[in-house]
């Protein structure tokens, strides 16, 4: 009998094994994936990127998160010996309106604390040349990349060292009653089920009557990749987002091994797990998914028809390397040929309103807690996100 199974090896299941653990080390906690190593699925296929907090409304647990998880994880990382580019952001303009974006994001960031400064178009030419911008631009020195996949492993190696047990090649197949569920490995008993599944969080959660008016709506994320940095690009440059859309529009980033990208998409998928080509195909997640994404597309919910053409247009890469170019100039583009390993993001989308949830969806009892919306940036905001699922949900509710 453990105290707590958790479902998914991804980087929140993980701190949320080590903060439970870190506060009773007589805990018994198992962590189960179904995959053969951690990692495979968000946590390993994102961009990288610690973001800084500046996007999101100061009052908000976004923004908190954000801006205490980008130290906590730079932390980690000088802890562990894992490398981080600290190549910063710049965030410029293309016009009059977008300037006001720029104030609003600056006024954020100063309400939240983030380290941030103004560039004039004379300091951004003379610190990035290839980069312009209308008046002015916002710089973030604490924005970083790394590793995801690497610093995600990292996690599992910290909580094997702690005495928490990691089963892979393990998936959840149903619940059997409060205390027992039935995994593709034989049955596990517990006191508690905590649900950190990712793109199948909500089908778990619906077994423990919950997600009731939840469905994850999975979209693919992909970037065109210029492996030898041919463009010179020496840190992540982005546009002022539309802050109604939780996508952040196309920018460039910069990985821990100087690799530079454009991207992402942000297309509609079919299923799940729709990575590439028939890959993982399961026909009942498509007409699913289908049913939902044909509703939106008819309604046009939040714009997803001009999102679903606008989106699909960027796999042609002269297209996505054009929108990029609206950020530089004299930028050298003929290093970008390939295409970076493709991630999914799960967006739960609220089945009543039509709205995709931008916010964190935690939902729980006394028997299992689910984490159905760790909404971008949860990488970033992974430590002080988890340690508020476990002070908030996970111990507050009592073992039956």
């Amino acid at each position: 009998m453990y105290d707590y199974l958790i479902i998914g090896g991804g980087i929140i299941g993980l701190n949320i094994a080590k903060n439970l653990k870190e506060r009773d080390s007589t805990c018994k906690i198992v962590l189960i994936d179904k995959e053969p190593e951690l990692a495979m699925h968000s946590s390993g296929r994102n961009s990288g990127v610690l973001h800084a907090g500046f996007y999101y409304s100061a009052d908000s647990l976004k923004a908190k998160f954000t801006k205490d998880g980008n130290k906590a994880l730079r932390d980690f990382c000088k802890k562990r010996g894992l490398h981080v580019n600290k190549c910063a952001k710049v965030v410029i303009a293309t016009n009059e309106e977008e300037l006001k974006g720029l104030e609003e994001l600056k006024s954020r960031g100063d309400k939240n604390g983030v380290e941030l400064s103004w560039m004039d178009e004379k300091d951004l030419h003379v610190k990035y040349p290839n980069i312009k911008t209308y008046k002015k631009a916002l710089f973030s020195p604490t924005t970083s990349t790394v590793n995801p996949k690497e610093l995600t492993l990292e996690f599992g190696k910290v909580i094997e060292e702690m005495g928490i047990t990691i089963l892979t090649n393990t998936a959840y197949k149903k619940r059997i009653n409060a205390t027992e569920i039935l995994t593709s490995q034989g049955r596990i008993k517990c006191k508690k089920v905590i649900n950190c599944a990712g793109l199948y969080a909500d089908k778990i959660a619906k077994e423990y009557g919950f997600a009731k008016n939840y469905v994850i709506i999975p979209f693919k994320g992909i970037y065109l990749k210029d492996a030898d940095n041919l463009s010179e690009l020496t840190t992540n440059v982005y546009p002022v987002p539309n802050l109604a859309n939780p996508f952040l529009g196309v920018h460039y980033t910069l990985t821990v091994k100087n690799e530079a990208k454009i991207g992402p998409t942000a297309i509609p998928a079919f299923w799940r797990e729709n990575y590439n080509g028939f890959d993982n195909f399961k026909l009942d997640e498509m007409v699913q998914i289908l049913f939902y994404e044909a509703k939106l597309f008819l309604t046009n919910a939040f714009g997803f028809r001009n999102l679903a053409f606008t989106e699909v247009k960027k796999y042609i890469k002269s297209h996505l390397i054009g929108l990029a170019s609206i950020l530089t100039k004299d930028m050298n583009h003929k290093g970008y040929t390939s295409w970076s390993t493709p991630g999914i993001r799960a967006q739960l989308l609220d089945t009543k309103t039509l709205e995709l949830v931008q916010d964190f969806v935690v939902e729980g009892d006394a028997n299992s807690v689910h984490v159905l919306n760790a909404v971008s940036p949860a990488f970033t905001s992974s430590i002080p996100f988890t340690n508020w699922v476990v002070e908030n949900y996970i111990l507050k509710t009592k073992h039956q």
